[in-house]
């Protein structure tokens, strides 16, 4: 009997140890992506509401860079599901100014970067679309780019009280944030998106928002999470200015970035995330490897 329980100890080893290097944990540690458009949004870039001259400028050098196809080249270096090098992307470098003091003529540019792939960090290089194009408007300008990394809470406020020149975070479009700060003209089109667990089945059969916001209003005892202060937050949360009702059966939590959300889902401490359709398709890449 000794001997048998010995066999078994050893085999139940053997197995937890494949079991190990070979990913058989019931798919907890991987993620999937519902692939239902829940929302319709913009992103435009913020200045402060009295400098009109550079929201003039910003919205010329948009419609260059969309003309030209500098924009839509973006969009398809940082597509993490085609580009099969998005790894190695080195961005505009990593010797980019974070203080102005000293520079004669900045671009002070607030942003986050949490937010791949439109603002990131791959190692010391600052990556993302909109860091390009900051380092492409600052050149248009004739200026020296500055970028503040901030918490995305912070963005808005900090172009508000004139601490920077420009918001450049992925920023959706909104009549709130649009009371304190100026917009750009639209230059992407997104929308939110649920990250849940690979084995988690709540939202299999859904095809239609409709049928998500049906399943999200009958849970009952789930959390989800999402970056504080983004659409992803407040779809959940309720947003009178998003034009959100919200969902007061669902504990919203807030996190740094959509990919700290993430972990802890994958945890279990939350059970699903809603993010942007394009950092969500970065994230699963990031995740699912």
């Amino acid at each position: 009997m000794k001997k048998l329980f010995a066999v078994i100890a050893v085999v139940a080893l053997l197995v937890g140890t494949l079991c190990a290097f070979a990913g058989c944990d019931k798919g907890g540690d991987k993620i999937k992506l519902v692939s239902v458009e829940l929302t319709g949004e913009q992103y435009g870039y913020c200045v402060d509401k009295n400098n009109e001259d550079l929201l003039g400028q910003v919205n010329a050098f948009l419609s260059q860079i969309a003309n030209d196809g500098t924009l839509d080249t973006l969009y398809e270096k940082y597509d993490s599901t085609k580009n099969a090098s998005y790894s190695s992307i080195t961005g505009i470098g990593a010797n980019v100014a974070t203080s102005e003091v000293g520079i004669a003529n900045p671009l002070i540019v607030a942003t986050n970067t949490d937010f791949e792939p439109f603002e990131y960090k791959n190692g010391n290089n600052i990556c993302g679309i909109d860091m390009e194009i900051a380092s492409l408007l600052a050149k248009y300008l004739g200026k020296t780019l500055v970028i503040k990394d901030m918490d995305f809470d912070a963005v808005v406020t900090s172009v508000e009280q004139g601490i920077c020149h420009i918001g450049m975070a992925g920023l959706t479009i909104s009549n709130d944030r649009a009371e304190t700060v100026t917009f750009s003209k639209p230059y992407y089109g997104t929308t939110q998106m649920i990250i849940v667990r690979a084995d988690d089945t709540t939202f299999d059969n859904c095809t239609t928002k409709e049928q998500v916001e049906e399943v999200l209003k009958s849970l009952v005892g789930k959390k989800a999470g999402a970056q504080s202060g983004t659409t992803g937050f407040y779809y959940i949360s309720g947003s009178e200015d998003f034009g959100f009702d919200g969902f007061d059966n669902i504990q919203m939590n807030s996190y740094e970035s959509a990919a700290f959300a993430v972990t802890d889902m994958i945890n279990g401490v939350i059970d699903f995330v809603v993010v942007d359709k394009d950092p969500a398709k970065a994230i699963l890449k990031k995740v699912n490897i």
